[in-house]
């Protein structure tokens, strides 16, 4: 891939986890509430900060491993199945409409600071941790292969989908409008999943290739 093709991928896939449902959303609705409009980008500035150091540690004396052959097949394969297991799962609930995007102020805010919050959150969540050891470490393993500006290109391509989201959640629950209607909101989420499917396919038909070579 390219240094364009990662961002734009990345920042795809991004979309497509940020957008559904999940403890920093809450977080985000309830904070921006109590806060403002900033909560939004601030809760995903210590999620970047969190992502940024998961980063560099998951590539601190692996990134000579992780262009092996053989770890880039393993990798590439792993990552393509969660990809297209994530996928399938978002086609299938936008389709059978079990998503839809509430709004709802659901608790009251807390002490700690927006960024600490949001840190916490990402903490929290088993699903982040599963997304970074499959997915995360393919795009890294194929990022790599553009050296660091690739490494680069995914990760701001990655993190600008979350600050653009819940920047737009923030200013839709301070300024009382809705965002998108549920129906649209659905059909995102279908197109993002179809997406991933796709890619998924990309995954693991690089892994095989890798395999022949």
């Amino acid at each position: 891939m390219g240094l364009s093709t990662l961002f734009i991928t990345a920042m795809i896939i991004g979309f497509s986890g940020a957008m559904m449902p999940g403890p920093l959303l809450t977080a985000t609705i309830n904070e921006s509430y109590y806060k403002g409009a900033s909560a939004g980008p601030r809760l995903i500035f210590g999620h970047a900060i969190l992502e940024a150091l998961l980063v560099v540690g998951l590539i601190g004396g692996l990134d000579a491993f992780l262009v092996l052959p053989a770890v880039k097949v393993a990798i590439a394969v792993l990552g393509g199945l969660f990809l297209l297991w994530m996928g399938w799962g978002i086609v299938r609930d936008a389709w059978l409409q079990k998503v839809e995007l509430n709004l709802e102020v659901t608790g009251s805010t807390k002490k700690l600071p927006l960024e600490a919050i949001g840190i916490l959150t990402s903490i929290a969540n088993p699903y982040w941790t599963l997304w970074w050891v499959t997915i995360g470490l393919s795009y890294i393993s194929m990022a790599l292969a553009n050296g660091y500006l690739g490494l680069l290109a995914f990760f701001l391509g990655h993190i600008s989908a979350d600050f653009i989201w819940y920047t737009a959640v923030s200013f839709g629950i301070t300024s009382g409008k809705r965002i998108i209607s549920d129906a649209l909101y659905r059909a995102i989420l279908l197109i993002c999943g179809l997406f991933l499917m796709v890619l998924a396919l990309y995954f693991i038909y690089s892994g095989l290739t890798f395999l022949r070579t």
